[in-house]
């Protein structure tokens, strides 16, 4: 029958629920933390810490996050060249866990202009993150994103939903982190945009490996 090839999972996932119901995950905090695992320079890019408002901390809900704004020093005009924007949680219950950007970068205004996925090459080995080409009134800007924990870097939204709740319900975590890089477009430079976002992200998935739970 149809229904047979998915009955491992099946059973994994009631057996995962079960063991959720009897033991909470175990909250695991940072090994170090996260302003000092990510350089505040990154190539010739000098970084200046950013902080979430009262509501966008209420709103996320991290244990542990970093924020920072990176531009190169010789710029006059302060002109932002990106922003990394990292969100730990020790442990992910009804109520606080990771909001996906597919959704909060909407809600905040931001207009999906076209989306997908990219391959970042790392010395950890390539990974997948997700692409986002975002307007918001005359400004521009792309975005990539990923879920990073539990000794693996996902993209794929239902995949991370099912990780989760293996994690849970086998090894009693839950901990995970949301890394986004944010890249304001110089005119319709996506092309550039995607090499400068890229690069940073193949910067900073080894670095965050070293702050994270193993």
């Amino acid at each position: 029958m149809s229904w047979r090839p998915w009955l491992p999972a099946i059973i994994l996932g009631l057996g995962a629920l079960g063991t959720l119901a009897l033991r909470p995950d175990r909250p695991l905090p940072l090994r170090l933390p996260l302003d000092q695992a990510v350089g505040d320079t990154i190539a010739a890019y000098a970084g200046t810490p950013l902080v979430l408002s009262p509501a966008e901390l209420a709103v996320a809900g991290p244990d542990a996050y970093l924020f920072r704004s990176y531009r190169t020093p010789a710029d006059t005009a302060g002109t932002q060249a990106f922003t990394v924007y990292v969100g730990y949680y020790q442990r992910q219950i009804q109520g606080k866990t990771i909001h996906s950007p597919k959704n909060c970068l909407p809600g905040a205004g931001w207009e999906p202009l076209a989306s997908g996925t990219d391959t970042v090459g790392t010395r950890e080995g390539p990974v997948a993150v997700n692409r986002y080409l975002l307007q918001l009134h005359q400004e521009k800007a792309l975005v990539l994103y990923w879920y990073q924990g539990r000794g693996r870097v996902a993209s794929n939204e239902y995949l991370v939903k099912w990780q989760l709740l293996r994690d849970s319900g086998l090894k009693h975590r839950s901990d995970e982190a949301l890394v986004r890089v944010m890249v304001p477009l110089s005119g319709d430079d996506e092309a550039g945009a995607l090499r400068l976002a890229s690069s940073v992200a193949a910067r900073i998935i080894p670095e965050l490996y070293r702050a994270l739970p193993e």
